[in-house]
């Protein structure tokens, strides 16, 4: 299992969340103005990047044929002016027959009844009836430059989709130091917690002044031996 396959199959396995990713990740990563449609889901996956741009969403139709399976899906969208880049129709082609894992659209998505009928794992800006029309514009010199930039900043990094929202792990951070902040953010989730609802502490003591790393004897066996284990401060 290479290192991108461990990270991804330990957010899974252990369900951590968008909040932990971009506290492993030192307050960072999260992708602005992302919402769920549907609440309760929890996807994480590499990421594929495509775009829509000036109103139209034919080139997501064109890029759409190529998305592998298993991807979670990005698309960017430039100068689409408050209108929605596709409703259930292309969400359904995506996620049923394409088979993503998940669909992430900076910007904005219509037929919202259906795609919340059809509980598909779908995150978005948020929502409007009028959307974009279809017809093939040329790209300019300009935004094939800033397509390029952000192809390369989103495409084949890591994505943690749940109620909280959407968080990247950049692919030049898919790496050992982050699968071990992850471990370290969840086993301090652990102690925070033990400490709390346990040892009835306050959260001044547990949060801020984490006495528990000077009072180690006051934590069960298994939280010593994991802390000794990771030996790490995030």
């Amino acid at each position: 299992m290479n290192i991108e396959e461990k990270i991804i199959s330990n957010i899974n396995k252990n369900r951590i969340s968008s909040t932990e990713v971009a506290d492993a990740l030192n307050k960072s990563g999260v992708i602005d103005g992302i919402i769920p449609v549907n609440g309760g889901l929890h996807v994480t996956g590499k990421v594929e990047y495509i775009y829509a741009f000036d109103e139209t969403n034919w080139p997501v139709h064109v890029q759409a044929r190529n998305i592998q399976e298993g991807s979670i899906v990005f698309v960017d969208t430039f100068n689409c002016n408050n209108k929605a880049i596709f409703g259930d129709l292309v969400a359904k082609y995506l996620i049923l027959y394409k088979r993503a894992k998940a669909v992430v659209v900076n910007g904005l998505l219509r037929d919202v009844p259906n795609l919340r009928k059809e509980g598909f794992p779908i995150w978005c800006t948020g929502f409007t009836p009028l959307g974009c029309f279809n017809r093939d514009v040329a790209e300019s010199d300009e935004l094939k430059l800033k397509v390029a930039e952000y192809k390369a900043l989103f495409e084949g990094g890591i994505m943690t989709c749940d109620d909280s929202g959407v968080t990247l792990i950049k692919k030049e951070l898919i790496n050992e130091n982050t699968l071990k902040r992850l471990d370290w953010i969840e086993l301090q989730e652990d102690i925070w917690f033990f400490c709390i609802d346990t040892l009835k502490w306050d959260t001044y003591d547990t949060v801020c002044l984490k006495k528990y790393l000077n009072h180690m004897e006051v934590l069960p066996e298994a939280l010593r031996e994991k802390v000794k284990e990771i030996s790490f401060d995030a």
